[in-house]
């Protein structure tokens, strides 16, 4: 396995360990009496993660969206572009982004239906790459594209920081226009793909 393909499989790796700081255990399970007797410190590390563990799931979300730049330049750098680095590298995004949206949802901190509009989005497109990818055309990711993700990526970040450290100086809720950003982006990107692909579609009846 190449490096530009070890480190998407990273960014995979770090989804679980996200999560285990983005959203913290429900009560009934931190404070059962079996699990403490078990793990006595388990409350006091749930409290912890219900405190503080949103920062720590910020760094790792941040640290492991900038690596989908990196593996992508070191394989076209270096030649080392494979399928199996084409077909991993969207499932690592797609798989970072759902689970740190469906993280926020459960912790409170965006609305359910940004998780839904987000996510529905990308399940389109990624069906309508597969019907281009049958009919032996590639469909590159856009300019709208990028942004979209760009924005994804920042207000994911800023609402699980809670707008720090804006937060210090300002009330204003960069996380909340953010989404609204990011959701604007979301919708018009995904209409933009089908228009500019509709034939694709049209060919597969």
């Amino acid at each position: 396995m190449n490096l530009p393909n070890k480190i998407t499989l990273l960014r995979i790796l770090a989804v679980p360990v996200f999560m285990v700081f983005a959203v913290p255990l429900p009560e009934w399970i931190a404070n059962s009496s079996i699990l403490v007797s078990i793990f006595p410190h388990l409350p006091a590390i749930n409290n912890f993660i219900l405190k503080f563990g949103h920062y720590i799931a910020a760094i790792i979300f941040i640290i492991a969206a900038s690596t989908d730049g990196i593996d992508g330049y070191l394989a076209r750098k270096n030649k080392q572009i494979t399928k199996f680095g084409i077909f991993l590298d969207p499932v690592a995004d797609k798989m970072l982004v759902t689970t740190a949206l469906i993280a926020l949802v459960l912790r409170g901190s965006i609305s359910g239906w940004v998780a839904i509009i987000i996510i529905g989005r990308e399940l389109m497109v990624m069906g309508l790459r597969l019907v281009a990818s049958g009919e032996g055309v590639v469909i590159s990711a856009s300019k709208l594209g990028k942004a979209k993700t760009m924005t994804q990526i920042i207000g994911i970040s800023a609402a699980l920081l809670q707008n720090f450290p804006l937060s210090i100086i300002t009330d204003f809720k960069f996380d909340k226009f953010a989404m609204i950003l990011a959701v604007i982006l979301t919708i018009y990107s995904g209409y933009d793909y089908f228009v500019k692909n509709i034939k694709v579609i049209r060919n597969d009846r």
